[in-house]
């Protein structure tokens, strides 16, 4: 082989490198925008009544805003009503009907008590709920806000089936410097509940909340210890039974909140990882079809992150 021809040889390989090492540069990473690409698909319940609105109104469009809210969890009846109210004021304009929309969602959530009621010598505050709900971080999270309110708070961790859980509750205790009172594990819930609420009353703090089992929410065994812990509690004098609910959990939900509401009288709803999911509309799904009130929702997982609900802003949110 001449030198011409190794020198040809060796420009081509230069060049085929260098194209190369461009190309690799130049790729974007799955993150990355390219200019004139389409942009990725919007998510959630807005978008997709967004999409269904397009740029004109027809029956169409309405089936398809219903069909988006029953997929947000709203649930079918509700959806339908929802839908309903918004045709009746025979908007025009595409701004017009997502406003109709939003103003029915707001209807649909009008009229509900959503205050935490705080009555008693202490007050006392049940938190129930399925394992994985965040429910111990509820309970830090309405500890820290009580606090905020300059109110005094004991902890009573009446979940003795997991040593995880006095641990977790006990750690948040000392975070909040709040006592917290255990039993030992296996030991009997109720027992806590009650020296919780004896100790608070001799102490005079202002508010208990008792964490509770969150498993096997649907075996018997477990409803009736919920309905010893209320009894001992206070039973009617109790201020709040409030559930903690993923809002991932779905139509799932609901079945939580039927199956807790047989055992024990469910006075409110924390709704929890609202900030991770597009499906918040169980909100309107719970209080149609239980009248259970949704109270706070959580959207974070820092302890100041717990939040009163406020229909006007989670409507905006729900469909921003």
């Amino acid at each position: 082989m001449d030198a011409t021809v190794l020198v040809v040889l060796l420009v081509v390989v230069v060049v085929f490198a260098a194209v190369g090492l461009f190309v690799v540069i130049r790729k974007p990473s799955p993150d990355t925008v390219v200019t004139g690409a389409p942009a990725p698909a919007r998510t959630g319940l807005g978008a997709a009544i967004r999409r269904a609105l397009g740029t004109s109104i027809d029956f169409e469009t309405w089936e398809a805003i219903e069909e988006a809210l029953i997929a947000a969890d709203v649930g079918v009846a509700a959806s339908a009503d929802i839908v309903a109210r918004a045709r009746e004021t025979k908007p025009e304009t595409v701004d017009e009907a997502w406003a109709a929309i939003a103003a029915s969602l707001g209807e649909e959530l009008a009229g509900k008590d959503r205050e935490l009621r705080l009555t008693g010598e202490p007050a006392v505050v049940v938190v129930v709920g399925v394992n994985g709900t965040g429910k111990t971080t509820t309970i830090a999270k309405l500890t820290k806000r009580l606090q905020d309110e300059g109110r005094t708070v004991m902890l009573g961790g009446a979940d003795t089936f997991r040593a995880a859980a006095a641990e977790q509750l006990g750690a948040w205790g000392e975070r909040l410097g709040v006592r917290v009172v255990r039993g030992q594990e296996g030991s009997d819930p109720a027992s806590v509940a009650y020296d919780t609420v004896d100790s608070a009353r001799a102490r005079q703090v202002d508010v208990v909340i008792v964490d509770t089992a969150g498993r096997l929410h649907g075996k018997k065994n477990l409803m009736t210890e919920l309905q010893k812990i209320h009894r001992v509690s206070g039973g009617d004098s109790v201020s709040e039974v409030l559930l903690v609910l993923d809002a991932t959990a779905g139509q799932n939900g609901l079945t939580q909140v039927r199956e807790f509401s047989d055992a024990v009288p469910i006075s409110g709803i924390v709704l929890t990882k609202l900030d991770g999911t597009a499906r918040g509309g169980i909100v309107i799904a719970v209080e149609r079809s239980l009248g259970v009130p949704v109270k706070f929702v959580g959207v974070g997982e820092g302890v100041d992150d717990l939040r009163a609900f406020e229909a006007g802003s989670f409507v905006d949110s729900l469909i921003a």
